[in-house]
């Protein structure tokens, strides 16, 4: 859980009220976020506050921490407008970052008041984007300039490891990037981000003065800023473009908080004839439905109640309706994917307290569901059949999905903020998960006969997050002479012992040869498919020997299965 040090008279300041040191008041008001205060140094005059909200960057400073609080105090309630000037920078991206970081963000604050305890909570909240947001600087970092020593406009651009020396920061002597990743602390310990590389990102004004290595260092000319910096430039590069522009809203929020004017920036991305102005800062509007409030608390608050709750949690309201609230979203409130989000911040607004307690009225007595019970049939019937039975990661990655498939990209649940790049999305289908297995254990005698009886998401608009979850079976059979035949006569025994009749179709799929795939009919329902894989695949997964599959829908089956009693 992120813990930040706050200094503890600024913190009053910017909320706008006393609070005379009391703890344990102090530890009331920080609930409202989920935060609370681990450490106070009286004679320092700083506190170290422990935010538990790990989906909430906004408030993992001290300018995002008042702001949040403030309305839950009736001090500032509603939406709070943030606006950026018209663009006053360009930036122009070189097309040969695509493979390397690919996307920058900025934005230019002008007459913003720095004292060295802003600064320091600055570096505080850019070290912690960096570190955790951002991934350790791999999906993003961040930098900020004196923006009254450069000279627009900027190229975001590439250079050989020896093209190119300057001063970095907290250091005298120039050295070349190469010199860099070996000698400064901050290449030591960020630069195989880049190494693997043969030319490394570099952020250039058009004197061809350096501002920056990203992700590595800024220079020391440039790339830092002392309490006489009255004008700040904002840069964020990254390998996700959203996340580059929700860490560039967060920092210039902070600094616009403190006084400053935010101005725009235009970013040219040349190779896609793509402008991009920066940084957003447009609310967004998402619908509430009240019953869905009302049914999740377990109240009965009035459309005029839920829009004064959601002022008092920093939301806008743009249209009150009988059954359903249009709600403004701030820019810097990315945790807040789904309604329910919305009906957290309602009932912290309302007060958990004032919640009365109601014990659920429900039998004790348990038992498996019908539908658990047929499926434990199905896997005790796979292991009959002489199969392993295999357990694997339900995330996954597109290329795993598609490419090594030989599939074209389907829309699938991506996951917004991922931990690691290899586990980027939710399956759709389980063939996947069983290929990627048996290349991952080439060395394991062969015949290999493997299945996993479990769970894919797919998008579904009807659903209440707009996904469903479909069991599936998933089976494999790979040595040296596996066949249709072989895969087929082991789903006769499948069907056979499950008491159903079914028949098979000649179809197409990409992952299998033509002329060696059908489609698995049961009772004139598209249950599954059967078939020999496509050697294209094989190749993708460096698997030297014939391999046969099947894929069925055990949701379908299931419902076949209980129609028919």
């Amino acid at each position: 859980m992120p813990t930040i040090d706050v200094d503890y008279a600024d913190f009053e300041k910017l909320l706008g009220i006393e609070l005379h040191r009391d703890m344990e008041k102090l530890n009331d008001i920080l609930a409202l976020v989920k935060g609370e205060a681990k450490l106070f140094d009286e004679k320092e005059g700083l506190m170290s506050v422990e935010i538990k909200d790990t989906n909430r960057p906004d408030v993992w400073n001290i300018e995002g921490l008042a702001r949040a609080l403030r309305g839950f105090l009736d001090i500032e309630k509603g939406l709070r407008h943030y606006v950026a000037g018209k663009p006053i920078i360009e930036v122009h991206v070189d097309h040969r970052l695509r493979n390397i970081r690919p996307y920058i963000g900025c934005s230019i604050v002008k007459d913003v008041k720095l004292l060295d305890t802003t600064i320091r909570g600055l570096m505080h909240l850019q070290d912690k984007l960096d570190q955790t947001y951002g991934r350790n600087r791999q999906r993003t970092s961040i930098g900020l300039y004196d923006c009254s020593l450069i000279t627009p406009p900027l190229s975001y651009a590439v250079a050989k490891p020896t093209e190119i020396s300057f001063v970095p920061l907290g250091f005298r002597e120039k050295m070349n990037l190469k010199e860099i990743l070996k000698k400064h602390p901050k290449g030591q310990e960020y630069g195989h981000i880049v190494s693997g590389h043969s030319v490394y990102p570099i952020l250039l004004d058009s004197k061809k003065n350096v501002l920056s290595f990203p992700p590595v260092i800024n220079s020391d000319d440039l790339g830092k800023i002392t309490e006489a910096t009255k004008h700040v430039l904002v840069e964020v590069t990254g390998t996700v473009h959203e996340t580059v522009l929700n860490t560039l809203t967060m920092v210039t929020l902070s600094l616009i908080d403190r006084g400053g004017k935010a101005y725009s920036a235009t970013i040219h991305y040349l190779h896609e004839n793509l402008d991009v102005a920066t940084p957003k800062l447009d609310s967004r509007l998402m619908d509430l439905d009240v019953e869905y409030v009302n049914r999740m608390i377990g109240l009965r608050l009035s459309p005029k109640q839920i829009a004064e709750l959601l002022a008092e949690a920093g939301f806008g309201v743009k249209k009150i309706a009988d059954a359903k609230l249009s709600v403004q979203i701030p820019c810097y409130r990315i945790d807040v994917m789904h309604s329910v989000d919305l009906v957290e911040d309602i009932a912290i607004a309302y007060g958990y307290n004032k919640i009365k307690p109601l014990w659920r009225k429900l039998p004790t007595t348990g038992g498996t569901k019908p539908e658990q019970t047929l499926l434990d049939i199905a896997r005790e019937l796979m292991v009959g059949l002489g199969f392993q039975e295999v357990l694997t990661y339900t995330l996954t990655n597109p290329e795993n999905l598609f490419t090594k498939m030989n599939c074209k990209k389907e829309r699938i649940v991506e996951v917004a903020n991922p931990k690691v790049q290899t586990l980027t999305c939710l399956r759709n289908w389980l063939l996947p998960s069983l290929i990627e297995f048996l290349g991952n254990n080439l060395s394991v005698e062969y015949p290999q006969r493997v299945f996993e009886l479990g769970t894919v998401t797919l998008l579904d608009e009807k659903g209440e997050t707009k996904t469903r979850d479909e069991n599936r079976l998933a089976a494999v059979i790979s040595h040296a002479n596996a066949s249709f035949s072989e895969i087929k006569s082991a789903l006769d025994a499948f069907f056979l012992n499950m008491g159903l009749e079914w028949r098979i179709e000649e179809t197409a799929h990409p992952s299998f040869i033509d002329g060696r795939a059908g489609t698995a009919i049961v009772k004139g329902t598209n249950v599954g498919i059967v078939g020999e894989i496509n050697p294209k695949v094989l190749i993708m997964w460096k698997l030297e020997n014939p391999t046969a599959a099947f894929e069925l829908n055990m949701q379908k089956i299931v419902r076949i299965k209980q129609a028919s009693h």
